[in-house]
Parts: structure tokens; sequence; C-alpha cells
């Protein structure tokens, strides 16, 4: 299944995390070459939500959550969720907090 029917799927009751996902990735888990998607500006940041290593990566496998799969990313972005609300991911303030927003819950 391609990553963003899989992320559209797995946060249908998430909308704010589909959306997320499209500012933080573009819905992309991994490079052409089969690297794992970086950030740009931070190159802790992995995959298609942009999960930080030198934050998260010790909890996530504590979780059985393996970031640089586009399951396990999406798995712990959904536990970053429900513990902090969109915080782990300023960048995207701008676009959540703009109308755009509600074109993408769609």
């Amino acid at each position: 299944m391609p990553v963003q029917e899989y992320i559209k799927t797995e946060y249908a009751d998430t909308p704010i995390l589909i959306a997320i996902a499209q500012c933080e990735s573009n819905f992309r888990q991994f490079n052409p070459d089969g690297s794992v998607v970086r950030g740009k500006v931070d190159s802790h940041d992995v995959g298609v939500m942009q999960i930080n290593e030198t934050y998260w990566l010790d909890k996530s496998k504590s979780l059985g959550d393996d970031i640089y799969t586009a399951e396990g990313n999406a798995a712990y972005a959904k536990y970053l969720y429900a513990k902090q609300g969109t915080d782990p991911w300023n960048s995207s303030s701008k676009l959540l907090e703009s109308k755009r927003f509600l074109s993408l819950q769609r």
C-alpha cells in the first residue's frame, strides 16, 4: 500500500495527523534510493511523520515502534500525539493553524 494511502487509513480518526504527514514529508517515508526521508533542517527527523531520533528513538524502540518503517513511524506519531498533541511538530504549526487545514481533512 502506498504511504499516503496507509497514512490516510491509519489516521482516518485523527485528520490532523494526515495534515502533519503532508506538511512534514509530503507523505514520503523513503527517498527514491530507498533511504529513509530525513528532515532538511534537522537530519535527525526521520520518515513520514519526521520523528526526531535524538528525542524519541529510545522510547519508540521500547514500545516496539520502528520509526524507520512507515508503520512504526505512524504508530509512534500516534502515541506522541496522544501524549503531547501537535507540540512535537512545531514546523507544521503555521499550516495547522491556517484555513488550509480544513481542506486537508476532507
